[in-house]
Parts: C-alpha cells; sequence; structure tokens
C-alpha cells in the first residue's frame, strides 16, 4: 500500500510542479510524513525524513518541469542569475538548521506557513501586467530567503518566488517557469545539506541516504517525470488569472489537510 500511494504521490507532484512552478513538496511532506509514521518510523526523525525525502524528489521533478518550460521559452534566465547566489546560501543555511530543529515545532511550523501562503493568495489574485525594475538587493533579500525557508519545509520555493515575481509585474508563465528553475538548486543544495546531516543520526532506517529515504524516492520518481512534462504544458495553455486563483484553492486545501487531519 505503501509504495502505491509513493507512485499515486509522484502523479500529483510531478503535474503540480509542471502547472505551478512548485516542487510539489507541499503535498510531498505531509503525505510522507504520514506514511512513515504508519511505517513505524521514529516520531523524531518521521519529518526530517519527509523533509530531506521530499527536496531529494524535488530534484527530479524540478529538472522535468524545467525542461518544459524551456521548451516553451518561458524562462527568464537573467531573474534566475539574480537570484540564483543568495539562494544558494539560504538554502545551505536553511538545511543545517532544520536538522537541529524539534520534530514538533517543524510540523507547527509547515502548519503555519501554508495557511499563511493560502490566505495571501486568496488575498492577491490580481496579475499586474506592469514589470515594475526590481534592485539586485531585493532580488538577493528574497532569494536567500526563499532558500532559507525552502529547506526548512522540504519544499520548491514556488509559495514565494510565484507571488513575488506577480507582485513585480512577471507575467503567470514566467513566474512559474522562474520558480521551476529555482526549485533546481534549491532541492539539490537541500538534499545534500540532509544527507550530511542525517549520516551522524544513529537509528535510521534500513535504505537510508542520511535524511532520505530512498523506497520513497524511487516510488515517486517513477511517475512524477512524465507527469511533470504534462504540467508543463498545461502551464501554457490555461488563463493565467484562472491558473493564480486554482494555485491559491491548492494551498486552501493543503492548509486544511494539515490543520485538521494532521
Amino acid at each position: 500500500m505503501t509504495y502505491l500511494i509513493y507512485l499515486f504521490l509522484g502523479v500529483f507532484a510531478g503535474t503540480l510542479s509542471g502547472l505551478f512552478g512548485i516542487g510539489g513538496g507541499l503535498v510531498i511532506v505531509p503525505t510522507l510524513l504520514f506514511c512513515f509514521k504508519y511505517l513505524g518510523f521514529s516520531p523524531e526523525i518521521a519529518i526530517h525524513m519527509a523533509i530531506g525525502t521530499s527536496l531529494s524528489i524535488i530534484v527530479v521533478t524540478a529538472t522535468n518541469s524545467v525542461y518544459g518550460h524551456q521548451k516553451r521559452k518561458g524562462i527568464d534566465w537573467q531573474v534566475f542569475k539574480k537570484i540564483f547566489f543568495p539562494l544558494v546560501i539560504g538554502t545551505y543555511f536553511g538545511g543545517m538548521i532544520s536538522s537541529k530543529l524539534s520534530a514538533s515545532f517543524l510540523e507547527i511550523v509547515f502548519s503555519v506557513y501554508v495557511v499563511l501562503v493560502s490566505i495571501k493568495m486568496f488575498l492577491d489574485v490580481k496579475v499586474d501586467k506592469v514589470q515594475k525594475e526590481t534592485s539586485l538587493i531585493l532580488y538577493s533579500f528574497v532569494g536567500a530567503l526563499i532558500g532559507f525557508k525552502s529547506a526548512i519545509l522540504g519544499i520548491g520555493g514556488g509559495t514565494i518566488s510565484i507571488p513575488f515575481l506577480s507582485w513585480r509585474g512577471f507575467s503567470m508563465k514566467k513566474a512559474v517557469g522562474v520558480s521551476a528553475a529555482l526549485g533546481l538548486p534549491i532541492s539539490i543544495v537541500g538534499s545534500i545539506s540532509y544527507i550530511v546531516s542525517g549520516l551522524k543520526v544513529q537509528g535510521l532506517p534500513e535504505h537510508s541516504l542520511g535524511y532520505i529515504y530512498l523506497p520513497a524516492f524511487i516510488g515517486v520518481i517513477i511517475t512524477s517525470s512524465f507527469f511533470a512534462h504534462i504540467g508543463a504544458k498545461l502551464s501554457h495553455r490555461l488563463p493565467q488569472q484562472k491558473m493564480k486563483k486554482g494555485f491559491a484553492i491548492f494551498l486552501s486545501i493543503v492548509a486544511i489537510k494539515m490543520i485538521f487531519f494532521s
């Protein structure tokens, strides 16, 4: 049953990655946490394993998502370059700090974050069509924030990068493309940090690489790669307003699930 859950999770994670430019961690982390607790993982390591495994899965979903968006010339690489280095630094420190936080605290932080993002997206569904000039300092600050938050929560960064780029006047399609590209360095650096920090921990489940649980990683990526391409195709066909509202609805569902059914 758990392996079937991993396969279905890959379908959702891949589609969301391509469609919304997010790594899918908002679905992957709570689902893996449920699976790991069901499998009898220690409560003190289950959330860290879910976050670390989520980041490793995002490496694959983000790669496929980037390929799909790049084929349609949907990625602004100049913006990506401005955010890249601060984002990598923020991701590294976020991953190292996360390994030292308690499991209960991480679960609370994850739930609250999803609620706040859901509310923000509902209150801000307007797409500003006038692109604003943005300083390198602002790009750097937001990049570091995206990386730090993503490593702690095990997500790809789209919940900050997409609203930020939309606020700066980028079209939803361009915002999704850049967000998808940013998910790649986030997931690579974040995965490395969770592997390194997890190697020092005793009593991890068999078939673990640090805080990454390899059976879950393999199960999810089997289906996620194909569906990331489908999501990327859909993102270039759907109207921007509907995409943004759909993103807000998706986040609200995750928020309700985390609060009432975790």
